[in-house]
C-alpha cells in the first residue's frame, strides 16, 4: 500500500502541473485571432487593389522612397509626422520634395491618382499637393491644388495636359468643407477611352467631367513631380515657363499613402481604398 501511495502522489502533481498549463493557455486565447478579415469591396487590403496597375506608392514611413520602383525622392525640408497609416510627409513653407517619374509615370495615358492630406489653412496662397512638372509651361502636366481658401473650406482645383500637350482641362468646381485640420482622402481618375475625369472625396465620388477629345495623356516635358508645391516655387524654378508667383505658396500639413495607378479605378475600388486605410489595412 506504501508504494502505491508513493506512486499516486507525483503522478496528482503532474496532473495538477497539467491544469495549471491548461488554466494558464486558456487565460491567454484571443478570440480575435479567429475573426475573418474585414473586407470592403470584395478586399481586405488596400495593396489587393489593382495591384497590377499600380506604378508608385508613397508610404513615408520615416522615408521618401516609393515602394514600386524602389528610388526616393530628393527632400528640401519635410519632416514626418503620425499619418492615417504610421507616419506621413511633414510638408511647410519653404519645404517639398522632387521625385523623378519613371517610365510607368512618365507613359500614363489613363490614370489614378489617390492620397491623405491634413492641412491648415494657407492665407498666403495656394497649396499644391501633386505637380507633374512640364518644364516648357507655366501650367504643369498635371496640378492638384487647394485654392479660393477660407476658414470654412477651399476649392480643389485641378489643370491638366491630355495627347502629348495639344488638349488641356481645368477642373474648378469642386469644393471642400471644412478640410483644415483633418485627415481626407482624396483621389482623381481619368480614362482615356472615355475622356473623363473623376474626382472623389472619402471614398464618394462628388463630380465628373468630359474632356472632349482629350484623349491619352501622354504627359509631355516632365522630368520631375513635385509634392507639396508648384513647379515655379521650387528653388530654382523647375520650368522656364514661369518663376514664383505671389499667389503661390506651399503646403502647411501632412500628406499619405500616395499612389499612382496606370488606370481608371473604378467607384467601388476608390471606396475600398479610402476604406481599407482608415482602418490602417
Amino acid at each position: 500500500m506504501h508504494n502505491i501511495k508513493s506512486s499516486i502522489k507525483p503522478a496528482l502533481g503532474i496532473l495538477a502541473a497539467l491544469s495549471l498549463l491548461v488554466v494558464s493557455c486558456q487565460k491567454k486565447f484571443d478570440s480575435n485571432s479567429y475573426k475573418p478579415a474585414e473586407t470592403f469591396g470584395g478586399f481586405s487590403s488596400s495593396s489587393q487593389i489593382e495591384s497590377s496597375a499600380l506604378v508608385a506608392h508613397f508610404s513615408f514611413e520615416n522615408s521618401l522612397v516609393d515602394s514600386v520602383s524602389k528610388t526616393s525622392a530628393a527632400n528640401y525640408g519635410t519632416t514626418f509626422g503620425t499619418g492615417i497609416k504610421g507616419q506621413a510627409m511633414q510638408i511647410g513653407l519653404n519645404n517639398y520634395a522632387i521625385f523623378t517619374p519613371t517610365t510607368g509615370i512618365t507613359g500614363l495615358q489613363s490614370m489614378t491618382i489617390a492620397f491623405w492630406m491634413n492641412t491648415s489653412e494657407n492665407t498666403t496662397g495656394t497649396q499644391e499637393l501633386v505637380d507633374f512638372v512640364d518644364s516648357n509651361q507655366f501650367w504643369s502636366n498635371l496640378d492638384m491644388f487647394l485654392d479660393g481658401q477660407t476658414s470654412s473650406g477651399c476649392v480643389f482645383k485641378i489643370h491638366s495636359f491630355g495627347s502629348g500637350g495639344t488638349q488641356e482641362a481645368w477642373l474648378t468646381s469642386w469644393k471642400l468643407n471644412s478640410p483644415w485640420g483633418v485627415w481626407t482622402h482624396i483621389a482623381l481618375t481619368y480614362d482615356a477611352g472615355t475622356n473623363n475625369f473623376t474626382f472623389y472625396v472619402n471614398g464618394a465620388a462628388v463630380g465628373s467631367s468630359t474632356a472632349a477629345n482629350f484623349g491619352n495623356l501622354n504627359f509631355a516635358n516632365f522630368p520631375a513631380i513635385v509634392l507639396g508645391t508648384t513647379q515655379f516655387e521650387t528653388t530654382p524654378s523647375l520650368t522656364s515657363g514661369a518663376t514664383s508667383q505671389s499667389w503661390a505658396s506651399y503646403v502647411l500639413g501632412l500628406m499619405d499613402e500616395l499612389r499612382i495607378y496606370n488606370k481608371a479605378l473604378t467607384g467601388t475600388e476608390v471606396k475600398a481604398l479610402y476604406q481599407l486605410e482608415t482602418i490602417g489595412n
